[in-house]
């Protein structure tokens, strides 16, 4: 009925698919013990300081928060070395990101991003009706070379991603700096650090120390990983304070709750605990990828808190074994939406989590030995 009164780039959009929740496979199948390893959340929830601060706010919860975040901005100026004019807060990061395309592109504009990323970068390109320019992947990653010649004059923005979602690769310092030091000065470059807790690798180029040189350079943030808030839902931009106010005229007023905001400086002063967080996923990475080992299974090397494992055997055997875990309480994220058909995202949880997932693929080995 109201079809022809919709933008045309928005009918071609297909939805974000988030990780099926623990209540509906509760619903759909009554399991009892369930072990979700499908959205990348952390194991071990949130930082008691949070839970503290986030109920000694009830009282006021009839009161509207601070439009301007006030103490939260100070946190993330303060933690990052930056003013406080340099940030900007999005509900989660993905609307921060969006907030970008919307700022910066529009009809007839281009926006680069690489094959395997996260799929809100097409969905930001689409919604603004500018046009998405994939460039094809290298070894599962990004091939910033490739990227940089993808740039014409009609290009407005880049996004990338470093650790990777879905794939976890990592791009290394020598490459981004080769890669940023080329960009056209007037072209945005988004980089989104969703999973930078969990990089130990020294070679990793962390963009804060990049902030500075580069004028066009957004960093994109979440507390919804190592933080443990993903139902809270915060994210952040840090760029320069021009770049930063265009941003701020387009978001919204009261986008971060008060819950949100004051888990949020909670858990960024309580850096033990992200400590305690990114260890446990080193064990269970280990515990992982030591597991795809003896069962002969291929995966991705990951730098993130999740892992891609293949099932390349036959066509269609992925979704064959992603069908079979969630009838033992598995679920773990098919990767077909990504044309990753025979893979599957597996995050890292708990040992115990872990060991549920891989006792259940060892006793579906008939199908993929």
């Amino acid at each position: 009925m109201f079809c022809d009164q919709i933008q045309p780039q928005i009918l071609g959009i297909s939805p974000y698919v988030p990780g099926k929740p623990i209540s509906e496979l509760q619903r759909e199948l009554g399991l009892k013990r369930i072990s979700k390893l499908a959205s990348n959340e952390n194991p071990l929830g949130a930082s008691l300081k949070v839970t503290a601060a986030i109920q000694a706010e009830f009282a006021d919860i009839a009161r509207y928060p601070d439009g301007n975040a006030f103490y939260l901005k100070s946190e993330l100026a303060k933690f990052f070395k930056v003013t406080e004019q340099q940030v900007a807060l999005g509900n989660g990061s993905n609307e921060v990101l969006e907030l970008a395309a919307r700022v910066f592109a529009g009809p007839g504009d281009e926006i680069v991003y690489s094959q395997y990323a996260f799929a809100v970068y097409p969905i930001c390109a689409q919604a603004v009706g500018a046009t998405g320019v994939e460039v094809p992947a290298k070894n599962w990653g990004h091939d910033l070379p490739a990227m940089l010649k993808a740039i014409t004059p009609k290009t407005k923005m880049v996004f990338l991603a470093n650790p990777n979602n879905p794939t976890g690769t990592m791009f290394r310092r020598a490459e981004w700096e080769a890669f940023i030091s080329q960009v056209p000065k007037q072209v945005i470059v988004v980089l989104d650090e969703a999973y930078v807790e969990y990089v130990e690798d020294a070679d990793y180029a962390n963009g804060r120390e990049y902030l500075e040189t580069y004028p066009n350079l957004l960093i994109s943030r979440t507390f919804s990983k190592a933080y443990g808030l993903a139902s809270l839902r915060v994210g952040f931009m840090l760029g320069s304070e021009e770049v930063i106010a265009y941003l701020n005229r387009l978001r919204e007023p009261f986008n971060i709750n008060q819950f949100a905001q004051v888990g949020a400086v909670a858990a960024l002063q309580d850096q033990a605990f992200v400590n305690k967080g990114v260890a446990l996923n080193k064990v269970g990475m280990q515990q992982m990828v030591n597991a795809f080992a003896d069962m002969g299974l291929n995966y991705i090397p990951s730098y993130g808190n999740f892992v891609c494992v293949e099932f390349a055997q036959k066509p269609g055997l992925a979704a064959e074994i992603n069908q079979a875990l969630l009838k033992q309480g598995v679920i773990v994220r098919p990767l077909a939406g990504y044309k990753m058909p025979d893979h599957l995202r597996v995050s890292i949880g708990s040992v115990a989590e872990n060991q549920h997932f891989i006792d259940v693929l060892k006793s579906l080995k008939s199908l993929y030995a």
